[in-house]
This record gives C-alpha cells, sequence and structure tokens, in this order.
C-alpha cells in the first residue's frame, strides 16, 4: 500500500497587518468617535484578537468606561513595574471593581532579571531607559505575544511628539505587524473632563496634587502652569516615552 503522503507543515511569517492596512482603517474611521470605533474592533473584530494596555493613570478610567461598556471581558493589561505609586494600584483595584473588569491581567517584570540588572533598585536614577525595557518592554512583549492588537489611551495634545497621533498605527516596536488602536487620539482634555463628570468616574487620587501624567514613582514629577501634561514624566532626562510606545511621526502615520 503507497505511503500516505505527509502533510508539510508551513510557518506563517507574514506580518499581521501591514502600512496599507493601517491607511485603509484610518480612512474607514476618519470621522467616527472612540466609542464607533471600540465596536469596530471589539465587536467586529476588524484587529484581530486585541487587548487594552492601561497604566490605571490619570486619564485613564474614560477609555476603561468605554471599554467596559462594550465588552467587560475585554483582557485589560496592567504592567506592574514594582515602581508604581501606592495611589496607582489602589485606583486600578477601584475601577476594576467599579467597572467590572472579568479579565484584569497584572503583568510583572523577570525577577531574574530584575536581580541581575537592578539589584539596587536604582537602575532608574541612572539608566531610566534600561529601568523602561527591564520592568515595561521586556515583561509586555512577553504578555501580548498571543495578540494581534492593543488599544491605548494616547491622546494627541498630551505632548508636542503625539500630536499627529493616528486612530490606527503599525506597533514598531516588534516585526510581526501589530496594531495599536487609539481612539482617543482626537479628544481634547475638556472632551475627558466632560466625560468624567457625565459617568461620574473617580479621579485618579494624585491628580489634584497636580501629576497630570502618572507613571512609575520615582520618575513622575507635579506638572508646573503652562506645560504640557507629560512634563512631569522623567524630568531632567532626555526622554519622553518609555519604550512602549514611540513618537508619532507625521511622515510616517496619516494624521485623521
Amino acid at each position: 500500500m503507497a505511503e500516505t503522503a505527509r502533510a508539510r507543515d508551513i510557518l506563517d511569517t507574514a506580518a499581521r497587518f501591514t502600512a496599507a492596512d493601517v491607511i485603509r482603517l484610518n480612512t474607514r474611521f476618519a470621522e467616527a468617535g472612540p466609542e464607533e470605533v471600540l465596536r469596530a474592533v471589539l465587536e467586529e473584530k476588524v484587529a484581530g484578537k486585541i487587548g487594552l494596555v492601561s497604566s490605571f493613570g490619570a486619564e485613564s478610567a474614560v477609555l476603561l468606561h468605554l471599554v467596559a461598556g462594550i465588552d467587560p471581558a475585554t483582557p485589560v493589561i496592567f504592567l506592574d513595574t514594582h515602581k508604581h505609586f501606592a495611589e496607582t494600584l489602589a485606583y486600578r483595584d477601584l475601577l476594576a471593581e467599579r467597572l467590572s473588569l472579568t479579565d484584569l491581567r497584572v503583568i510583572h517584570p523577570d525577577l531574574d532579571v530584575l536581580a541581575a540588572r537592578d539589584g539596587t533598585e536604582l537602575r532608574w536614577s541612572y539608566d531610566p531607559d534600561g529601568c523602561c525595557e527591564i520592568r515595561k518592554v521586556e515583561p509586555l512583549a512577553r504578555a501580548l505575544a498571543g495578540f494581534d492588537a492593543t488599544i491605548t489611551g494616547r491622546k494627541a495634545f498630551q505632548s508636542g511628539t503625539r500630536a499627529h497621533l493616528p486612530r490606527f498605527e503599525l506597533d514598531t516596536s516588534d516585526s510581526v505587524g501589530r496594531l495599536k488602536v487609539n481612539p482617543l487620539a482626537g479628544w481634547s482634555k475638556d472632551d475627558l473632563n466632560a466625560y468624567f463628570e457625565a459617568h461620574d468616574l473617580p479621579r485618579h487620587p494624585l491628580e489634584a496634587q497636580g501629576y497630570l501624567s502618572i507613571g512609575c514613582s520615582p520618575c513622575t514629577s507635579v506638572v508646573k502652569p503652562g506645560e504640557d501634561p507629560r512634563a512631569g514624566r522623567w524630568r531632567g532626562w532626555d526622554k519622553i516615552e518609555c519604550g512602549i510606545h514611540t513618537p508619532a511621526d507625521d511622515m510616517d502615520q496619516p494624521s485623521f
């Protein structure tokens, strides 16, 4: 009897999404509001398997509330860097309960890596990029291995480096063609404040003290009058992002 032909194992190495996909999605949703964008990615699955990456910072409640209103089982990924303010951890737990988030995933850095590369826990003070790499970038890369896209809470008004932020963009942190979805890209601070009021959402307890963009405690300071909201991050360093996000360049992305 003839031997049955063996099926060939073919490894699909094609990118999940391309620049052409980004243009198509930004064109389709050029006039769409955040809820329409979120329904498309959460219900229509236009971006494949997706999760929300949240810092549970000063403005996070708005996006989390919008997502929970559509699908509270959406995976919400929080990076516990072991350097957060205690107030942020308490706020995370408050919002998770208040919004009935049923798939909150708390991601931690590798303890062996921390011991080897930040045994003193002071790396933030002399190498903030290296600290972010081991506490945020690498753990998130592991957490997102099975996802096609992520939802972020970035807004164009937050800083000059985000001024051209599109609703959809390619994640340039890796080569797999993962999408980033920024539903609130076009919202202003007034839009956010109005949403907080309309839905009676709790504020991050540090916001009233002048912390307008809240990350790890050693690298977050009060924002001074007239500064952009992210001016309090890594003050004194030539650093504007943790490495999870890169500046949105209007030459690289269509700014719809």
